[in-house]
């Protein structure tokens, strides 16, 4: 049965809730006068989802929606919302809330919004823990020369390896940028042959060059081939594209203080400093980068 906990500091309204949400006998209602009493009681017994109005005292809406995303991310929470805090519901939506209901609206949409929220819910809750019995996995990915699928392509690979346990999100954040270069020059200096040094000198004519190849034989029909085999003690993430290929031996040491400026070797400063191995194939046109889990802390015996 899923528990639903109402904060409202109006007791008027949480009766109105309650008897609104009590039409589906299958939900347990729980009650709490303002947000830090919420909190309270989370600590002890967490419900499914959380109800709640945005002016209160003590921790009101806004600052309990930052709270649950924080503490209880798998807790979705709806406002119940008035006329005139439109401003607030936009921010908290933004923090985290899942959705909002506003009072004059309660008879026709607070029980199917909190039904549809409690569906959704279930669905992630369920994703997550199967995704805790991932041991291992992998994925072979051919992208069009699209730089709209970079960032989805990274957010994909950074979500399997933080499943998998192999990064917490700090090192995620860090996987995704070497990723990001990774890709970007698979499909800018690879498939499109566009050299980083232009882009130093003449950004205009950098996009210009990327746009047009975009659509000129054969840039515009080679692909970036993305392959990742991940476990819960390494990701592995082989990126080639289908250009020419380079000898990595002639960029400028990116690690040489006179040339961090330069905008060539750039990614692969960022590769080499974010990543626990960095390797090209004899070609040149294939990367592979590798992330290990890193050991845990020693524990102390005092």
């Amino acid at each position: 049965m899923p528990t639903v906990l109402v904060v409202d500091d109006s007791a008027v309204d949480r009766r109105l809730v309650a008897e609104y949400l009590k039409v589906d006998q299958d939900l347990h209602l729980e009650y709490a006068v303002h947000g830090a009493e919420a909190l309270e009681k989370m600590e002890s017994q967490l419900p499914d989802l959380v109800v709640t109005d945005l002016i209160m005292p003590e921790v009101d809406g806004l600052e309990l929606v930052a709270a649950v995303r924080n503490r209880y991310p798998l807790v979705p929470v709806i406002l119940m919302t008035s006329k005139g805090s439109e401003e607030i519901v936009v921010r908290a939506l933004q923090s985290g809330a899942a959705s909002y209901v506003p009072k004059h609206t309660f008879a026709r949409r607070l029980l199917s919004t909190v039904q549809n929220v409690l569906a959704v819910s279930r669905r992630q809750r369920r994703h997550s823990r199967l995704m805790e019995c991932l041991t291992k996995t992998r994925c072979v990915f051919q992208l069009e020369n699209k730089a709209a699928l970079v960032h989805p392509m990274v957010t994909y690979l950074q979500e399997r390896a933080t499943h998998l346990g192999v990064c917490d999100e700090s090192d995620a954040t860090r996987i995704g940028v070497a990723l990001e270069e990774a890709l970007a020059n698979a499909l800018y200096h690879g498939n499109l042959e566009v050299g980083s040094e232009l882009r130093g000198e003449d950004d205009q004519a950098y996009h210009s060059l990327i746009a047009q190849r975009c659509q000129t034989p054969p840039y515009c029909h080679r692909r970036v081939h993305v392959r990742a085999e991940l476990s819960r003690d390494e990701a592995l993430f082989a990126i080639r594209d289908e250009g020419n290929g380079f000898d990595p031996a002639s960029l400028p040491d990116p690690t040489d203080p006179a040339n961090l400026e330069k905008a060539s070797g750039r990614g692969l400063l960022l590769m080499r400093a974010f990543m626990d191995d960095v390797g090209y194939n004899d070609a040149g046109n294939e990367v592979t980068l590798i992330k290990r889990r890193a050991a845990p802390p020693p524990t102390s015996d005092a």
